[in-house]
C-alpha cells in the first residue's frame, strides 16, 4: 500500500472464502456454470460465440425455465455469454465464415470446484465485467430500429456514447462504494451502518453540483432520467451479486408526474423507498474495490497495514474513522508478540513534528489493546519526556505496582500533547471544549504554568483554549499565555 494518505476510508472485507461462496451462489454466475457443464459436442454457436436460436429453448429448460416462459431464452443467452467470456467454455470456430461453431470445456471450469477462493473470485470478476458492459448498452430494440431505418449504426442517432455511459456507471458505483465504506467504517464492520441508498439520492450525487442550493427544473429532469437509467442497470447487476436492489415501484411511476425526482424530493422518509433502494453486497464491495484498484485508485482495506511498521500504522491509521482504526490495529497486533509490539509502537510515537501528538494518541489507543505481557516495554520509557506520561497511564489502568508519580512538568506536557492530538483529530469539537473547560476549572493557575511547557504545540494549544472557552476572562488569560509561549519559543 502506498504511504500517501487515501481520501477513502478503509473497507473491512469479509474473508475470501466467504466471498468465493457468495460468488458461486450469485444467480447469474451459477447459471453460467450450469450451462458450461451442460454444453457438449452437439452444442452449436454463432460467429460471436452465442448459442444459436435453436438451442436456446434447451438451454433455458436445463436452467429450469418452463417452455412457455418468455424470459427463459433471454436468461439462458445472458448466462451463456458469461460462460464464454469467463472461459468456462471455449468456442471452436466453424470451418467456413458462415458455419456454426462448437464448444469445448474451458480450462477455467475446473476452478469452480477445485480452485482456490482467489481463482473463483477472478472468474466472478470476469463475469462482472461482462454484466457491466451489458448494463451500459441501450435498449437493443432501439439499435435494431436504427439499423432497419438507415442500414448503418449511428451512435449519435441513438444518443449513446459508450465511453460516457461506462464512466457514468463507474461514477455511480464509486459514489455508492464511498457511501458504504464510510458508513461501515464509522459503525464498525460489515452488517452495521450499511443502510441502502435511495436511488434519487444516488442519481443526484452524479448530477447536482455540490455548490447548488435548490436544484433547477432542468437539473431535476436530468436526475429523473438518471434514476430511470439506474433502475434498469441495477436490475441487471443484482443477479451477479453486486447489489441488493429494490426497483422503482412501477405503479408509483404510473401515478407520478413527468418529473420523478421532484416527486421523490417531496416524499416522506417511509415513501422514498418506492423510488428504489440499492446497497452494495459484501461481494459487491470486493468487486467495486477490485475495479478501483485496477484503475489506479487508492482504495485501502482493513489489514493492508498488518505487515507494515508501527510508524506507518500510527501515521495512516490516525486518519481512519475510529472503528476502522481499531480494526486495523487489531490485525497489526495479531501478527506480533505483545512485548515486541509495544516496543515498536512506543519507538514510532516519538517526534516533534506536527503529527507527532496524533501518533502518540493512537499509540496510546493501540497499547490499550495489548496484553499485560507488554509491561516491561512501558516501564522502559517511564523517564522519557514524550512517552513517560502515557506509560504511567497504561500501567495505572492495568493495576501495576510501583508506578512513580509524574512530575508537574510531565503532567503539563502530557496535557498539551493530548489537546494538540485532539485538535489534529477533531478540530474544535464539543468534546474538546468540555476538556478545556474542565482544565481551567480544576487548575486555577493553569495558564501561569502552561505557557512555559517545552512542547512545539504549546502556543497553538493555548490559542485554541482561548478560542474554545466560553468565559471571556478565561479566554483572555489563555490568549495572553499563548502570546508568551510564542515569544518564549521564538527567543
Amino acid at each position: 500500500m502506498s504511504s500517501e494518505r487515501s481520501t477513502l476510508p478503509p473497507v473491512r472485507l469479509t474473508s475470501e472464502a466467504e466471498l468465493a461462496r457468495d460468488a458461486l451462489a450469485s444467480p447469474l454466475f451459477a447459471r453460467a456454470v450450469r450451462l458450461a457443464r451442460w454444453a457438449g459436442p452437439e452444442t452449436r454457436v454463432g460467429a460471436g460465440g452465442e448459442l444459436v436460436d435453436a438451442q436456446l429453448p434447451e438451454a433455458a429448460a436445463h436452467l429450469g425455465y418452463d417452455a412457455d416462459d418468455e424470459d427463459g431464452p433471454a436468461y439462458a443467452s445472458e448466462a451463456w455469454r458469461v460462460a464464454v467470456d469467463t472461459g468456462l467454455v471455449e468456442v471452436v470456430d466453424g470451418d467456413a465464415d458462415d458455419a456454426e461453431g462448437t464448444v469445448t470445456t474451458g480450462e477455467d471450469l475446473a476452478a469452480v470446484t477445485s480452485g482456490s477462493p482467489q481463482d473463483v473470485l477472478a472468474l466472478w470478476l470476469g463475469a462482472l465485467e461482462t454484466v457491466l458492459a451489458d448494463a451500459t448498452v441501450p435498449d437493443l430494440e432501439g439499435i435494431v430500429d436504427a439499423l432497419h431505418s438507415g442500414g448503418d449504426l449511428d451512435l449519435d442517432q441513438l444518443d449513446w456514447d459508450p465511453a460516457a455511459e461506462a464512466d457514468f456507471l463507474d461514477g455511480v458505483l464509486g459514489n455508492l462504494y464511498l457511501l458504504t465504506v464510510s458508513e461501515i467504517a464509522s459503525a464498525g464492520g460489515p452488517g452495521s451502518g450499511d443502510e441502502p441508498v435511495p436511488l434519487p439520492a444516488l442519481a443526484a450525487s452524479m448530477i447536482v453540483p455540490d455548490d447548488m442550493g435548490e436544484p433547477t427544473d432542468d437539473i431535476l429532469e436530468q436526475v429523473s432520467d438518471a434514476m430511470m437509467r439506474l433502475d434498469d442497470q441495477f436490475r441487471m447487476l443484482e443477479p451477479i451479486g453486486l447489489v441488493e436492489f429494490r426497483p422503482v415501484d412501477e405503479e408509483l411511476m404510473a401515478e407520478a408526474g413527468s418529473d420523478p425526482a421532484a416527486d421523490a424530493a417531496s416524499l416522506e422518509e417511509e415513501d422514498i423507498s418506492r423510488y428504489g433502494l440499492v446497497r452494495l453486497t459484501p461481494l459487491g464491495l470486493y468487486g467495486v474495490r477490485a475495479r478501483m484498484l485496477e484503475a489506479g485508485v487508492d482504495a485501502p482495506a482493513v489489514g493492508d497495514l498488518a505487515d507494515k511498521g508501527a510508524d506507518t500504522l500510527l501515521d495512516l491509521a490516525a486518519d481512519f474513522p475510529q472503528a476502522a482504526a481499531r480494526a486495523e490495529t487489531e490485525q497489526w497486533l495479531a501478527r506480533r508478540e505483545p512485548l515486541a509490539a509495544a516496543r515498536e509502537l512506543l519507538a514510532a510515537a516519538h517526534g516533534e513534528d506536527e503529527r507527532a501528538p496524533l501518533r502518540r494518541l493512537h499509540c496510546q489507543q493501540a497499547l490499550s489493546l495489548v496484553a499485560d505481557q507488554a509491561e516491561p516495554a512501558l516501564r522502559e520509557v517511564l523517564d522519557d519526556a514524550e512517552l513517560g506520561g502515557l506509560a504511567r497511564v497504561w500501567l495505572t489502568e492495568r493495576g501495576a505496582a510501583d508506578v512513580p508519580a509524574p512530575s508537574e512538568a510531565m503532567v503539563y506536557w502530557l496535557t498539551v500533547d493530548t489537546i494538540a492530538a485532539q485538535l489534529a483529530a477533531e478540530g474544535n469539537s464539543d468534546e474538546l471544549q468540555g476538556l478545556v473547560e474542565g482544565l481551567a476549572e480544576q487548575h486555577s493557575g493553569f495558564f501561569d504554568t502552561a505557557w512555559r511547557v517545552d512542547h512545539p504545540a504549546t502556543a497553538d494549544v493555548l490559542e485554541a483554549m482561548g478560542r474554545l472557552h466560553p468565559d471571556k476572562q478565561v479566554a483572555k488569560e489563555a490568549r495572553k499565555a499563548a502570546f508568551k509561549a510564542r515569544s518564549l519559543r521564538g527567543a
